[in-house]
C-alpha cells in the first residue's frame, strides 16, 4: 500500500500548495488526481515518488519510508520523455540504468529491437515514452506514477501505450497514480478519481 500522510509542501518563499494531503493506494487501483492547473498536481506525483521531499508529513509504502537507495519501488513517468533521459546515450544504455532489459517486455510495450542503438532524438515522442515506461518497469516497482504521461501524443499512440502499460500493471498487480486531463481517458482508466481541490 502507497500512502501520503498529511503532507504539505510549499516551495520557498510561497504559500504551500497544500497542507495536510492524505492519499492512500492500494495495489491493482487505478487512481487518477483531479484538480485545475497550478494545484500542484506535478508536484504531489514527484512527491509520492520520492523526487521531492515534502515541508512536512511522509510518504510510506507498506508502512516504511520509501527507500534513498537503490531502485524505488514507486517510479514516476513524466509527460516529457526527452526531459527524462540523458541525450548524449543510446536506449540501450538508457534502459540499463534500470536493470537488464527483459525482451519480453520490450515486445510487450511496442519497443523495436532497432531501437536500442538510436539516440533519444533519433526517436519520436511516443517512441522515447515507451522505453521511459519500460525503464521504470525494470526496475521491477510496486506503483507507477504517470504525470500526464501521454498528453502530448496523438490519440492513437496514446491508446497504444496505456494499453500496453495497463496490461503489463494487471500481469504485476501494480497500484498507478495517475494525471490526465482528458475525462474520455480517465473514465476508461480510473478504478477511482480523487479530486484535490476537496481536500
Amino acid at each position: 500500500m502507497l500512502e501520503a500522510h498529511n503532507i504539505t509542501f510549499g516551495y520557498q518563499g510561497a504559500e504551500p500548495l497544500f497542507r495536510d494531503f492524505n492519499l492512500t493506494v492500494k495495489r491493482g487501483e487505478r487512481v487518477a488526481l483531479s484538480a485545475p492547473s497550478g494545484f500542484g498536481k506535478t508536484t504531489i506525483c514527484r512527491i509520492l515518488a520520492g523526487y521531492l521531499r515534502p515541508t512536512a508529513g511522509q510518504v510510506l509504502m507498506g508502512g516504511a519510508p520509501l527507500r534513498v537507495r537503490g531502485a524505488c519501488p514507486v517510479q514516476l513517468v513524466m509527460q516529457h520523455p526527452e526531459l527524462a533521459v540523458d541525450p548524449r546515450s543510446r536506449m540501450s544504455d538508457v534502459l540499463a540504468e534500470a536493470g537488464p532489459a527483459d525482451d519480453a517486455l520490450l515486445d510487450r510495450l511496442g519497443i523495436a529491437h532497432a531501437w536500442l542503438s538510436r539516440y533519444p532524438h533519433e526517436l519520436s515522442g511516443g517512441e522515447l515514452q515507451r522505453f521511459c515506461i519500460a525503464r521504470a518497469l525494470i526496475a521491477d516497482p510496486r506503483f507507477l506514477i504517470a504525470d500526464e504521461m501521454t498528453t502530448m501524443l496523438d490519440a492513437l499512440t496514446q491508446a497504444s501505450i496505456w494499453h500496453a502499460l495497463l496490461d503489463e500493471a494487471d500481469r504485476r498487480n501494480l497500484g498507478i497514480v495517475f494525471v490526465s486531463h482528458s475525462p474520455a481517458l480517465t473514465s476508461r482508466i480510473a478504478t477511482r478519481v480523487v479530486n484535490l481541490e476537496s481536500r
